[in-house]
């Protein structure tokens, strides 16, 4: 499979959808895939037009990890060719957690590995009721370590003290207490339609708001509340209020209107 068909990518009404697309091995992760993913993340990111990403994936699978041949080929790395190969993976992942958009994560059947990384640094997760989970690196010697930092922000490090260390397979309920998943559905087609419901409750926000709304939990996350803290959300929300969006925001409130970026 070619480069380019490894992973579909479209846009429609704001929304770009991107659909890992090698069923045939259950969408596992291999170099080009990573790589195409990393610059796709990448460009999403900036584009103006695009209000929120979904990512998907083809067939029974969501990602099973790392592809058989890859890890082959990994075998015969020196140290540093290791090093090289994860900061792709590492980029790749950056990239769609920095995308200052909403992320969607439509899961179906497995994630694995760096699958579950992908499903992790996601904003939003929406699970099939039948959807497996699994950190497995440890039966082979390995550790989650390029996937971690996404992982244990979803979860917390007490869930990953035990599945970290076990290597257990988890079902998708199981996600769902753990934070992974934010919602789950009977099947694929409900799948779709929890995406459209999400999507039309994104249409209707500020994407500016949105994207500052993204950086300012990474700004409070984990510090003391003190004067700082008080002192620079202070800032941001004054800050915001001139901004155009917030204007048009307000204005469209008192007009009983529907403010001009809303989608539908």
């Amino acid at each position: 499979m070619s480069e380019e068909s490894a992973v579909l990518h479209f846009s429609t009404d704001g929304i770009a959808t991107i659909t890992l697309n090698r069923p045939e091995v259950h969408n596992a992760f291999d170099e080009e895939l990573i790589e195409r993913l990393g610059d796709m993340f990448e460009d999403v990111g900036r584009q103006d037009g695009v209000r929120a990403v979904v990512v998907a994936a083809a067939g029974k699978s969501y990602c099973a990890g790392a592809d058989l041949n890859w890890m082959k080929r990994a075998a015969h790395f020196t140290e540093e060719d290791n090093r090289e190969d994860s900061r792709v993976l590492g980029r790749m992942l950056k990239n769609l957690h920095a995308i200052p958009k909403p992320t969607i994560a439509l899961v179906q059947g497995a994630a694995y590995g760096g699958g579950l990384g992908l499903v992790a640094a996601c904003d939003i997760a929406i699970g099939v009721k039948s959807a497996k989970f699994c950190l497995s690196e440890v039966k082979l010697g390995l550790l989650p370590a390029v996937i971690s930092p996404y992982v244990v922000e979803a979860i917390g490090i007490r869930a990953c003290r035990r599945y970290f260390l076990t290597a257990e397979v988890f079902d998708a309920e199981e996600a769902h207490r753990l934070g992974l998943l934010h919602m789950l559905v009977e099947d694929v087609h409900h799948l779709a339609e929890a995406r459209d419901v999400l999507l039309d409750q994104i249409s209707r926000n500020a994407p500016g708001a949105m994207a500052d709304s993204k950086d300012l939990i990474y700004t409070v996350a984990d510090r003391p509340i003190n004067q700082d803290v008080i002192d620079e959300t202070a800032a941001r929300i004054a800050a915001r209020r001139t901004t155009d969006e917030a204007i048009e925001g307000i204005q469209a409130f008192l007009d009983k209107r529907r403010p001009s970026w809303t989608l539908n």
